[in-house]
């Protein structure tokens, strides 16, 4: 079926969409009332107005608290002047930004083709995600660490090198998951953004450090290596290998030795497909591999934090894998995993409540890296930047007898008919936490296990 042709069809057919999306955004998952922005926000008003410590902060009522290091309550600080309803706001608004800045980067030629149309569909779609809902609705900062890491790859795809790694720096100064990406600028030889993204996490954390040196203590000899501060590892909401192997250990511990095995291979494996991206001079399959990997790793990876998933997606997309992107876009808008909310057990436990783990272990296997030459980051050192194309996320004219390239031609078979005809550069036009809704509403945002904001 084909998309109507007129703008007003157009704008008719997105009124419809978004109204859709509001409806089942506001009545179908499960919302988070802020849960988490107002961790961050009772935590620093503590901190500045009523001398209080970081790290013994608890929402009222319950055994949550602040589980970042100290830097990110050190760079939330501005929330300690404004009222709650302007924090709510304030962190509305920066969540949009990143999420446009993140589609900019990752689809950027390819939505510029369909105009506002096709930038109005991906928000649409992107909306629906259950970790980009999860990510408005706790309040959290996920896609702004997204956007600070894509940013880096931005820089080095342009020939902006000079402050690239700044990003990555910051993101892993404020969560730890993102410091796999200054292991991504190792292995791609970028020694020079590798430096920056070390030396502004360890400026921001020497910072830190000095504000705040009692939290500061407390975190890196303590805090940081207790996972139970951060909530339950076998909590549904938790898919990362450590989450997979305490369900089936429930309600024993886990193996440590059974997780760090798992954790050693996966590396391996992302180490070894990273190299071969890296190579050809793929960025889109470099930084969604890292992505993909520090999911998996990290101890505790709530539903939210998968909007690291997200570059995975742009290289479906941009290999014409159009099946397998339509297929697991659905599971991860479905919150499939909360079906087994009370119960893990079983085969279909085992299967069932780990699903979206299995996407995440499953793309990075098999997400295809090195098949979109149009579309590469200068991130191979055997390329120098002179001699290799830079990448902007804006669209190429076209000239005549010259192919498109694969990534345009898959963007417009996604969008294909739901767009109508494409326009190039030239004007022309050719035809060519869980938010289960199976849940019902919970007295905590992550059920009655004891979970911090994370």
């Amino acid at each position: 079926m084909r998309a109507p042709r007129t703008e007003k069809g157009r704008l008719a057919l997105v009124l419809t969409l978004a109204a859709a999306v509001a409806v089942f955004t506001a009545t179908v998952p499960l919302l988070r009332d802020w849960f988490d922005l107002r961790v961050y926000y009772g935590t620093v008003h503590t901190w500045i107005h009523h001398g209080g410590h970081i790290y013994d902060y608890r929402v009222p009522g319950t055994a949550y608290g602040f589980t970042y290091p100290p830097f990110a309550a050190l760079s939330m600080l501005p929330m300690a002047y404004v009222g709650l309803g302007t924090a709510i706001v304030l962190a509305l608004l920066l969540n949009l930004a990143a999420a446009a800045l993140v589609l900019w980067i990752l689809l950027g030629r390819e939505l510029r083709r369909y105009g506002w149309f096709g930038w109005a569909l991906a928000a649409c779609a992107l909306a629906l995600l259950e970790p980009v809902r999860d990510t408005f609705s706790f309040g959290q900062v996920n896609l702004l660490l997204l956007a600070l890491v894509l940013t880096d790859a931005w820089l080095l795809s342009t020939g902006r090198e000079r402050w690239a790694g700044a990003g990555i720096g910051l993101a892993a100064a404020v969560k730890l998951t993102p410091a796999l990406f200054v292991g991504l600028l190792l292995l791609a030889r970028r020694w020079r953004a590798a430096a920056v993204a070390t030396a502004v996490t360890v400026g921001a954390t020497l910072l830190a450090a000095w504000a705040a040196p009692g939290a500061s203590r407390f975190y890196w000899t303590h805090a940081v290596w207790d996972t139970t501060r951060v909530g339950r590892l076998d909590y549904v909401s938790n898919q990362s290998l450590q989450g997979i192997l305490a369900r089936l250990a429930a309600p024993d511990t886990p193996s440590h030795a059974a997780w760090a095995t798992a954790v050693v291979l996966v590396l391996a494996v992302w180490g070894w497909r990273t190299h071969r991206a890296l190579r050809a001079g793929d960025w889109r399959a470099a930084f969604a591999l890292t992505g993909l990997a520090a999911c998996l790793v990290s101890p505790i990876t709530w539903v939210h934090h998968l909007v690291w998933l997200l570059p995975s997606f742009a290289v479906l997309l941009s290999t014409r894998r159009l099946r397998i992107a339509a297929v697991l876009y659905v599971a991860l808008c479905s919150s499939v995993v909360w079906l087994w909310f009370d119960d893990a057990s079983g085969i279909d436990g085992f299967l069932g409540s780990n699903t979206y783990a299995w996407i995440t272990l499953g793309l990075l296997l098999g997400l295809p890296v090195g098949q979109a030459p149009g579309e590469r980051l200068l991130l191979s050192h055997s390329v120098s930047p002179a001699a290799a194309p830079a990448l902007a996320p804006t669209a190429p004219a076209s000239t005549p007898g010259t192919a498109q390239p694969a990534v345009s031609r898959s963007t417009a078979a996604v969008l294909g008919s739901a767009a109508g005809p494409a326009r190039d550069t030239v004007g022309r036009s050719d035809d060519s936490e869980p938010t289960g809704a199976t849940r019902p509403t919970a007295a905590k945002p992550q059920s009655s296990s004891e979970r911090a904001s994370s």
